[in-house]
């Protein structure tokens, strides 16, 4: 009965969704205020209806209903239920409905946002998220619809893909599904000022927040699943550049261009074309990546298995791509830049150079990913491209990016003095030299270790001179202690000063980053009370206990570990066995010994016994150092974010004055 009720619903939703789409496009073209009114309460139902849907299927995990498919191949009795509610979006047709709930409350959020201003701006962005709402709602009623029933009740489920039962994975597909969907408010409202010919930069300002959501949550997701990888998949690392997670840093690394070029639209009426080809650009990486995730297309431990609406996404993001083009072209005239580019020196200039870098980034991960997809098209062979060619062009590129966080917003508008260079960069550029010589000094010999340790002292210089240049003039003007200059100066100018803190947290991610060029690691086959070393440290196999729980049988080995002749403690490296699945699957469960410079990190690969029946367990141990860094860098982040998204009463006015316009047919967002 649930089920059917679910079905329902969805079907009701795409139904509501449709009549969205049509309904704001003729009160864009007819500015009727009360189809205006009603593509609003169509909007509000379509998110009703989409948290009914997930409240449905969430009750039908919880309950064990194994009548229904999608519960009884995702699910089982002894699952705990706090993963019973994450395993909701661990197969194709819930991660799909979660996309549509997610999406439908962007819808509604930005709704209600712009209900006291209508206009035709806000009634064609409605319509360009209400299609494409009805674009996943039609994929899952069709294709993917998790409310099928069986013609039986199963006495068990067949449980949850171990690999996904952490609670990083549990937190992780949200986390990246709102920076995919969030993505659509800016693409809809970029779209919607060219059709409503209304270009100025209002509905840059209007989307600067729907930007840094998504932009936020699209990099926490990765940064996530990162450290899943890391504790998980015990391979020793966190980024692998696996297709999927290339997927999803294209937006992201698109989505950083536009954030940073808007600045000089706002300021100087410039790169109108530009930014709105990089909304396009990114909302098409997103559809993309999903469709990338669900096609087969690539092998990956992120991707779901092949399914028919690969497609579709396909012929999705082909209308995209041609809907944006047309507007775009037929809008040239209307998009010319009120100022020119004056000198490479100048803020103008090194926000260029940077989009140009990331724009170069892009291309070089995308045709990564799809190289083996061409080859395989082309030649019959799939030639696989692996991290050796993500590394040698990333690298250089990404240090380059990381040059250019301390450069840029320290440069003038317009035209930046010889004076100015020197007064600004002086201080920056001496850290960074002693940065990049005491490591230098003591044995690194990797060029691009050295380059990155002198960016990190520069950037790091720039960010802090620039806080204690404003806290001391501030100081100076009010009298206020230097804490609380700096406090004040952060809260007053919101958007550059949290830029600052975001820019710090990105030279941390990189410091993080540059600990992979010292990484070692060992295989060693130990018998009971046998060692192995490896850098500073001695690990001595000191046993194993086997421990049978609901899911699993855990087998925990024990390693002393030493530094010195020192015992530093205890390490636990795990296997689990999910004895009652069918294959038998197994699953390691790292452990990891962390600290500022580095982490021990241990994983058991099994047991074996030697020709004379000593039996060994066998561990694979890495140094990797510097790890720590890239999680407190997105810790920094976070706040840095979170001080750039905070209200500021200035925009709030500004988006009250639409000149023009009576006060019922305002545009904002």
């Amino acid at each position: 009965m649930l089920a059917q009720l679910g079905n329902f619903v969805l079907w009701l939703a795409l139904a509501t969704s449709a009549y969205a789409f049509i309904a704001a496009i003729i009160s864009g073209r007819t500015k009727r205020l009360d189809l205006t009114q009603s593509t609003e309460r169509a909007v509000y139902a379509t998110f009703a209806l989409c948290l009914v849907a997930m409240g449905v299927l969430e009750y039908l995990f919880l309950t064990d209903s194994f009548n229904v498919h999608y519960v009884a191949t995702h699910s089982s009795r002894d699952l705990a239920t706090g993963y019973k509610f994450t395993a909701m979006w661990s197969g194709m047709q819930g991660s799909l409905l979660l996309w549509a709930f997610i999406l439908s409350g962007f819808n509604f959020f930005a709704i209600l946002n712009t209900r006291a201003h209508r206009g035709s701006l806000a009634s064609y962005a409605t319509a360009i998220m209400a299609f494409t709402q009805v674009f996943f709602l039609g994929l899952i009623g069709v294709h993917e619809n998790p409310f099928i029933e069986l013609n039986f009740t199963p006495e068990d489920g067949q449980g949850m893909n171990p690999l996904l039962v952490h609670p990083a994975m549990a937190i992780h597909p949200p986390m990246l599904y709102l920076g995919y969907v969030g993505f659509i408010i800016p693409y809809a409202f970029a779209m919607a000022a060219l059709l409503s010919k209304k270009l100025d930069e209002e509905w840059i300002r209007t989307t600067r927040r729907w930007t840094l959501f998504p932009w936020f949550f699209l990099g926490t997701g990765q940064l996530l699943g990162g450290k899943w990888a890391y504790v998980v998949l015990g391979w020793g690392g966190y980024w692998g550049w696996d297709p999927v997670e290339n997927a999803a840093l294209l937006p992201w690394l698109t989505g950083t261009a536009f954030l940073h070029s808007v600045m000089i639209q706002e300021k100087k009426g410039m790169l109108k074309v530009w930014n709105m080809a990089l909304v396009a650009i990114t909302f098409t990486l997103c559809i993309y990546g999903t469709f990338l995730t669900r096609s087969g297309v690539v092998s990956s431990v992120h991707a779901f298995a092949q399914s028919p609406i690969g497609p579709w996404f396909g012929a999705f993001v082909v209308v995209i791509v041609i809907f944006s083009c047309i507007l775009l072209y037929t809008r040239l005239d209307m998009l010319k830049s009120k100022t020119h580019y004056e000198s490479p020196i100048s803020r103008e200039g090194g926000f260029l150079l940077n989009n140009v870098l990331f724009l170069t980034a892009t291309f070089a991960v995308f045709w990564g990913v799809m190289f083996p997809v061409i080859s395989e098209a082309v030649t019959g062979d799939k030639i696989t491209v692996s991290a050796p060619y993500f590394n040698a062009v990333m690298v250089p590129i990404g240090l380059l990016l990381l040059l250019l966080t301390g450069i840029g917003p320290l440069l003038a508008w317009r035209k930046t003095s010889s004076s100015s260079l020197k007064k600004h960069f002086a201080y920056p550029a001496l850290l960074g030299l002693i940065c990049g010589i005491v490591p230098a000094a003591l044995g690194i010999r990797d060029v691009y270790a050295l380059m990155s340790f002198a960016f990190s002292g520069f950037v790091t210089g720039t960010i802090f001179s620039e806080f204690h240049r404003g806290a001391l003039a501030r100081g100076s003007s009010s009298g206020e202690s230097y804490v609380t200059a700096v406090i004040n100066l952060t809260l007053r100018n919101k958007r550059r000063y949290g830029g600052y803190v975001v820019h710090f947290g990105i030279v941390l991610l990189f410091i993080g980053f540059t600990g992979n060029a010292f990484n070692q690691d060992i295989e060693a086959e130990l018998a009971y009370q046998e060692s192995a070393t490896i850098g500073p440290y001695t690990l001595t196999y000191e046993g194993v206990t086997e421990e049978v729980k609901p899911l699993t049988v855990d087998l925990t080995t024990q390693l002393g570990v030493y530094k010195g002749g020192e015992r530093l403690g205890t390490m636990w490296p795990q296997q689990k066995v999910y004895y009652k699945r069918q294959d038998q699957q197994r699953t390691t469960e790292v452990s990891i010994r962390s600290n500022l410079r580095e982490d021990l990190y241990v994983l058991c690969q099994g047991f074996d016994k030697r020709a004379d029946g000593q039996e060994v367990a066998l561990f694979h141990v890495y140094v990797n150092p510097l790890v720590i860094w890239v999680w407190i860098g997105a810790w920094v982040i976070t706040i840095g974010t979170v001080i750039t998204m905070l209200p500021d009463p200035k925009d709030k006015a500004r988006r009250r004055r639409v000149v023009g316009l009576p006060k019922e047919q305002e545009v904002v967002a």
